[in-house]
């Protein structure tokens, strides 16, 4: 990786790389853009193969985030962390180690809980810095205001792919039943709709079976069934070559980040073989609405109306990219770059006046 030229390119404004020897902790915190506040974005720790990867998921993931913002209409910047170790060696040392290096930034970044961490690791890590969020769990946690965001993005699709408002009677796969996905079972199946689930945790799977009535698949199948709609919320990168030829789902709609391996090529084999994408930093908007409205004195009425908007949000995407011929996640991408860029040019006028 030529590190200087991947950082231009995406965009970024500041990488930080924290390392100490005692405690043993290697971490990187990447800022993306501040034009509409100070970065916010969740930590993980996670145990990449090498540090590169380590890298390129926190890139990829605090741009995500900058657009996620943008398009929510929230008034923050887009950042991410990531923690490299295996979560078996995690120790509050490691994370009030942390803590120390976000504060070191003075609020150009505020974390909160990825994988891998805990409302109680938040907890460690705010011992030694206030710029966290996640803390208190006013909300309930992000889970539930997420899926219902996703539940609205898949209104949308269905809307505008399959020209109907009724959710009853379809069929929905959903790859991973962590927090986020066991919520949107339960919304989904609420609604009426055929569940089809996989997940590696068969505990899990069972769960799903004996609440929401779901059919187990393999993790291998879940690509390859005739669905209405594929949920990806599990990680990232499963959008690839590889996944997508057995893919007969029209719609995409899921919670899972940075869903596409390859952002343009598999963008646009989706849009080449039909399916409607919803890119997954607008509909999984609802973690950061939630986390953002906490930090601002958490309004429930405030914040289920910013959510509700994710809805509208996607219609303007698909119907921008139908009109402009271009995917779904460039036209997001438009969307989110046109509000940042109309803000930079108003602080512009400010400065000159």
């Amino acid at each position: 990786m030529l590190l200087f030229e991947t950082v231009r390119e995406m965009g970024h404004e500041q990488i930080l790389f924290c390392h100490g020897k005692n405690p043993d902790i290697r971490a990187i915190i990447a800022i993306h853009d501040t034009t509409l506040g100070p970065a916010m974005g969740a930590t993980r720790l996670y145990p990449y193969v090498n540090e590169e990867a380590a890298l390129k998921d926190a890139l990829r993931l605090s741009r995500g985030m900058t657009y996620k913002a943008a398009c929510a209409n929230i008034p923050a910047g887009g950042g991410k962390a990531v923690i490299i170790a295996n979560p078996e060696n995690k120790t509050d040392e490691m994370l009030r180690a942390y803590g120390r290096f976000v504060n070191s930034l003075n609020g150009r970044f505020i974390t909160g809980q990825d994988v891998n961490l805990t409302p109680d690791d938040v907890r460690t890590i705010s011992q030694e810095t206030n710029h966290v969020v996640g803390v208190s769990e006013k909300s309930g946690g992000p889970a539930p205001i997420t899926s219902l965001g996703v539940l609205l993005g898949i209104k949308a699709a269905v809307e505008f792919r399959l020209q109907r408002k009724n959710l009853e009677g379809l069929k929905v796969a959903v790859q991973g039943l962590g927090n986020v996905g066991k919520n949107l079972c339960r919304h989904l199946h609420e609604h009426g709709i055929q569940l089809f689930v996989t997940d590696i945790d068969p505990v899990k799977t069972e769960e799903a079976k004996e609440l929401f009535g779901a059919t187990v698949v393999t993790p291998e199948e879940i690509y390859t069934l005739d669905v209405d709609v594929f949920a990806p919320c599990a990680l990232g990168g499963i959008l690839n070559s590889h996944t997508i030829p057995f893919l007969q789902a029209p719609i995409i709609a899921g919670a899972a980040n940075n869903q596409l391996g390859n952002e343009q090529l598999h963008s646009q084999m989706l849009a080449k073989k039909g399916i409607l994408y919803c890119p997954d930093y607008v509909i999984n908007a609802g973690g950061l609405i939630n986390v953002y409205n906490e930090m601002i004195g958490y309004d429930e009425e405030k914040a289920f109306k910013q959510v509700d908007n994710i809805y509208d949000t996607l219609l303007a995407i698909f119907n921008i990219a139908k009109h402009q011929e271009v995917s779904t996640n460039d036209a997001a991408k438009r969307l989110a770059e046109d509000r940042i860029n109309s803000v930079k040019r108003s602080n512009t006028k400010e400065i000159a006046a």
